[in-house]
């Protein structure tokens, strides 16, 4: 059996930091949470915009690859990308951003970088693709691949319409990130993920939930995820699924959870690790 390679997304090693707060980057060194994934046996470390603004008015990119490759870090994930297929003030300052992390991108050697949407921004198909399109040809000349994430809040909700955006783009370093809480949120069968071309099926992502709440959708989503096998969703069907269909690319550990902001450093990485490890056949 191939060995598998968890990426430690932003969120599930971050600590108590808030998505969509004014300040997003981690309370914890950076230095710190490398090392606690490592140790903890992940293979990929994740590192959202925020969070590299902050630590490069302490490090270089150069001292940041120097302290992943230290630690065995083999992918390295950035995100997030918005607005990429807007107009006006909000290209120009989703631009700004594209440059500042194809420049991080191509320096820290990242596997690839995650785009989207948060704010269902409808947008005609036509321009979608001509912007993935050229999206992914920038990051081409960086060395690294565009993933589009396909969430509940995106200009685009099916897989239809992503797969129409991305077979469009036709791009070599152009394909679908697929989380595994908005494939459960938005009702789309696991076979109909395993059905994507693996030209395109270029990461995933596994965490557990509630398959229904007292909150809002947005607050389920951002304070209210659990890690792989602590909730009601089927993570070692989808696991099996996905292997079955020939995925061999690394999994991403996406869990934003306001009760794993709470726990230390040191208890929270090997716990997000140990349970997801546990989903696959082979570590049960």
């Amino acid at each position: 059996m191939k060995e598998v390679e968890l990426i430690g997304s932003y969120w599930t090693l971050a600590g108590d930091v808030h998505p969509h707060s004014e300040t997003e980057f981690s309370p914890f060194k950076f230095e710190d949470r490398v090392e606690a994934a490592a140790k903890a046996g992940f293979r990929g470390f994740a590192i959202k915009e925020a969070d590299l603004e902050h630590i490069l008015k302490r490090r270089t990119l150069k001292e940041i690859k120097h302290i992943l490759d230290d630690n065995g870090m083999k992918h390295v994930e950035l995100e997030f990308l918005t607005d990429w297929f807007c107009e006006g003030e909000e290209k120009k300052k989703s631009d700004e951003m594209k440059h500042f992390l194809l420049a991080a991108a191509e320096a820290l050697e990242a596997r690839h970088i995650k785009v989207g949407d948060f704010e269902t921004k409808i947008t005609p198909m036509p321009k979608l693709i001509e912007s993935f399109a050229a999206l992914c040809k920038d990051a081409e000349n960086f060395g690294t691949k565009i993933l589009f994430e396909l969430i509940v809040d995106s200009m685009i909700k099916t897989l239809p319409e992503t797969l129409e955006m991305v077979e469009g783009a036709d791009a070599r370093n152009g394909g679908i990130m697929i989380d595994l809480w908005h494939v459960v949120k938005l009702g789309i069968p696991y076979e109909d993920i395993a059905s994507i071309p693996s030209r395109y099926l270029l990461g995933i992502e596994i965490n557990d939930g509630t398959l229904e709440c007292p909150w809002s959708l947005h607050e389920d989503t951002i304070n209210h995820r659990k890690l792989c096998g602590e909730g009601e969703f089927d993570v070692k069907g989808f696991v099996i699924c996905m292997l079955e269909a020939g995925y061999d690319g690394p999994w991403g550990v996406e869990v934003l959870s306001q009760e794993l902001r709470r726990e230390p450093l040191e208890e929270a990485i090997p716990h997000a690790f140990r349970t997801t490890i546990a989903q696959f056949p082979g570590y049960y």
